[in-house]
């Protein structure tokens, strides 16, 4: 028998009954489940603030008074604002960790990615303010974010990671960060909450990476081969061009003086990539890793590649169909959650099985009352 849509909806809604009301008793018109689940569907159908989802939500009025309690008719724009201002973003990311649990199976493989994002127009010169910097974690295999920290600059990147960390579950999951965030105090915070990790490793850790280049470099190939090691090659041909692709990991070897210093240690890798082009040029780059598991050559390159799912499939998403790089909000908090909605909305939208783009989907979503449903209870998937 099909649901009613009704229960359906009062399943996500339940989510938001543990968020606390930031505002004053006497100034409240509306619930704030109300105000919440309008702002989901808004966004999830594409509107880029509180304005339309005002739109939205007047237009969809007899379906929407079906569905909430609306005791004073749709919020305005002005309420919508004023709520997604006045809320705290860590508790309200927190109000979501039961929805998302919902949606994550138990694979045997997870991978978080960890990265940051700037909305380059969210700066407000009259308050001294520049854009906002977001970090952000995202399950590759599963296309969720779990969890975002905002900061005023790029380089806070290095203390946002550890809140960030603490906000989300990393227990038995492959934890990747960019070469920014190869720190040993990451390293020891992902190690202590039980989780594993892969590091890019720069120039930004040169006695790291100078060890680790030397390892894998021509002149040591003999004590490569002597050393526990795996491997794991991939060759793909598309958009004019051949990649061939090398991944090796190797057991740290127990002398090296520098492996006691980083929190769990026990791999490093690296990863080859040779482009062949249509014009008969090539070019190529190498990357090197520090992990503390020693994996599969398969799993290590998964890990790798997968990290690189944060931009394709989340931040490349956010400009190009959400128009994030535009948003121009002038309040942090209203900016922190408004990105967040963004970011769980593109979660939602990926999993309805549906062969549209994700753009495709939200148009869908906003035309059909029924597709909309489907997409905020993952029905299908």
């Amino acid at each position: 028998a099909t649901v009613p849509v009704t229960a359906r909806l009062s399943s996500i809604v339940k989510h938001f009954e543990s968020l606390p009301d930031p505002r004053h008793q006497r100034n409240r018109r509306h619930l704030l489940v109300d105000v919440m689940t309008l702002a989901v569907c808004g966004v999830i159908v594409g509107c880029s603030g509180p304005s339309a989802i005002e739109r939205w939500a007047k237009a969809k009025k007899d379906w929407l008074e079906e569905l909430l309690v609306l005791q004073n008719g749709i919020p305005s724009r002005d309420c919508i604002r004023r709520v997604l201002s006045a809320l705290k973003p860590e508790t309200f990311q927190t109000c979501f960790q039961s929805w998302m649990a919902g949606l994550l199976s138990e694979d045997d493989d997870k991978t978080i990615a960890i990265d940051g994002k700037t909305m380059r127009r969210s700066h407000d010169r009259s308050r001294g303010l520049g854009p906002l910097h977001l970090v952000s974690a995202w399950a590759s295999e599963h296309g969720l974010s779990l969890g975002q920290v905002a900061t005023e600059e790029k380089s806070n990147e290095i203390t946002a990671i550890p809140e960030l960390i603490d906000r989300i579950d990393v227990k038995g999951a492959i934890v990747t960060i960019d070469a920014m965030g190869c720190q040993k105090a990451i390293a020891k915070k992902i190690v202590d909450a039980k989780g594993d990790y892969v590091l890019a490793v720069k120039e930004n850790q040169p006695k790291l990476h100078g060890a680790i280049k030397e390892l894998f470099s021509d002149e040591r190939q003999d004590d490569l081969l002597k050393m526990q090691h795996r491997q794991y090659q991939t060759s793909e041909k598309g958009h004019g061009r051949i990649d061939e692709r090398c991944y090796v990991l190797a057991k740290i070897p127990r002398n090296a003086p520098w492996k006691d210093a980083w929190p769990g240690a026990t791999a490093v890798g690296m990863a080859v990539r040779m482009t062949e082009n249509s014009n008969g040029t090539t070019d190529g780059d190498v990357r090197y890793f520090i992990t503390s598991c020693y994996l599969s050559g398969e799993r290590f390159a998964q890990a790798v590649r997968g990290h690189w799912g944060i931009e394709n499939s989340l931040h490349w998403v956010l400009d190009v169909t959400f128009d994030e790089d535009q948003s121009r909000p002038r309040d942090r908090h209203m900016a922190d959650n408004f990105s967040w909605l963004r970011r769980f909305a593109i979660s939602l939208l990926k999993r309805h099985p549906s062969k549209h783009s994700i753009k495709g989907k939200s148009q869908i979503a906003g035309w059909s009352n029924e597709f909309l449903m489907q997409v905020l209870t993952a029905q299908g998937v």
